[in-house]
């Protein structure tokens, strides 16, 4: 939600931000209803007033009597006109999209994002590199079909050593974050209406949501929501300003408008796992927090040993509550391409005024926080990490500062460990159940 006064006081600056984003709000229609809903506000008032007034004199003036019966009747009037004119005036507000800064580029979608660098030398193999996919069925770390049978298309299973280098990579995540200051949450994975449209998901996002039948929830797109979401209708003390939070949850999304994108493997699906940054900050401030962000996403990446670029989000792909947006893109030698793995939005106030997050100071100062919203890590990493690290025989080695987690994987060369029968000794207790025993 944007600052209603700018709407007022310099409409134009709306409308030509409105047309740049391709809002479909007509501004100068909006302008004229908003001008009609504050006389109409006026003339409500202006009628209560003299109706009190006349009230204190119906006891001695019948005359006065008979004009509030008929200012009642006019009140009722008004007052129903006035709040239709809100809604209308509310409905449109809440499809205009967020300012943008200066330094976002023009473009319709990510192929016009504006490259900011590339860290990283890309790996270079003596064999034909293999997709996160083919590495996954070789391996039988992923299994997509399987997914398919319980849920549908879009749904998959990590397993077994692909499921531990996965919760590895999360928890080791976390752990990083928190040590950088984050408070870590195990947050909700459902969120009312009300949430989703505070943190600017509806009405923008609506057909990616998956909603509970006859409950007033839907699963997450992302625990950005129930973070933000956190802190609704709140003021929060200056002086505890930044607040850094983050949550691993798994998120939902429906993916509708996806066809034709590219699909193949896990890289875009109905259900994935993310670890978010959140940061709650004074508006002078969101700038710099919104670099910390960057920074941590890079320092996860360059920890892993990933190749990857950063870009500088152009209009076209970007959503309305962005103010400005980096995105990620790691290296993926299977696909032969960058691709994004993480996106880093600063949403300035635009997230605060919907859902009533504001600030004061000892001093009196307040106003409404600043948001900046940033993936940390998310599955499309690990498939990074399986197309970065491949050996020639289909194996893959593990990062190293992921190697210290149990069960201290080194290489991934199968998700099974056979075990034979040499190796195993059985005996029976008392009352006939097995006890199984590894030997070596």
């Amino acid at each position: 939600m944007i600052d209603i006064k700018i709407l007022r006081e310099n409409h134009e600056l709306v409308k030509t931000n409105a047309a740049r984003r391709g809002c479909q709000v007509n501004v100068d229609d909006l302008c004229a209803l908003g001008q009609q809903y504050l006389a109409t506000v006026k003339e409500v008032e202006n009628l209560r007033a003299e109706r009190n007034r006349l009230s204190k004199e119906c006891q001695t003036n019948p005359a006065a009597r008979e004009t509030v019966k008929q200012l009642k009747v006019t009140l009722a009037e008004l007052e129903t006109k006035q709040d239709e004119l809100k809604k209308q005036v509310d409905e449109q507000l809440t499809w205009l999209p967020n300012f943008l800064s200066e330094d976002v580029p023009d473009g319709k979608d990510d192929t016009d994002n504006q490259e900011i660098k590339q860290v990283g030398g890309r790996p270079s193999f003596a064999f034909a590199a293999r997709d996160h996919q083919a590495l996954g069925d070789r391996l039988g770390i992923i299994d997509t079909a399987r997914g398919a049978k319980v849920a549908q298309s879009g749904f998959y299973y990590w397993v077994g050593k692909g499921a531990q280098l996965t919760q590895a990579m999360f928890f080791w995540a976390q752990r990083e974050l928190v040590k950088k200051g984050f408070t870590l949450f195990m947050s909700p994975c459902a969120a009312k209406a009300q949430t989703l449209f505070g943190t600017g998901y509806l009405p923008f996002f609506k057909d990616q949501t998956y909603n509970l039948a006859g409950e007033d929830l839907a699963l997450i797109g992302t625990s950005e929501q129930t973070l933000v979401g956190y802190h609704a209708e709140e003021t929060l003390d200056g002086a505890s300003l930044p607040r850094c939070y983050t949550s691993f949850t798994p998120c939902f999304r429906t993916e509708a408008g996806s066809y034709g994108k590219e699909s193949r493997g896990i890289f875009r699906v109905h259900q994935f796992h993310k670890v978010e940054q959140i940061i709650f900050c004074k508006p002078d401030d969101s700038p710099r927090c919104h670099e910390v962000c960057l920074a941590n996403e890079e320092y996860l990446l360059q920890q892993l040993g990933i190749p990857y670029r950063v870009v500088n989000v152009c209009v076209g792909d970007m959503g309305a509550p962005g103010y400005k947006k980096y995105d990620i893109e790691a290296w993926y030698p299977g696909f032969g391409a960058y691709r994004e793995v993480t996106s880093n939005t600063n949403l300035t106030d635009f997230q605060a005024r919907r859902l009533n997050i504001k600030f004061k100071d000892a001093d009196g100062g307040r106003g409404f926080v600043h948001t900046i919203s940033a993936t940390g890590v998310t599955d499309r990493v690990v498939c990074a990490i399986l197309e970065n690290y491949q050996q020639a025989d289909g194996s893959v080695v593990v990062p190293e500062v992921l190697r210290e987690f149990p069960p201290r994987l080194v290489m991934i060369t199968s998700s099974f460990e056979r075990l034979s029968a040499a190796t195993i000794a059985c005996t029976y207790s008392d009352c006939g159940s097995v006890n199984i025993r590894i030997l070596s």
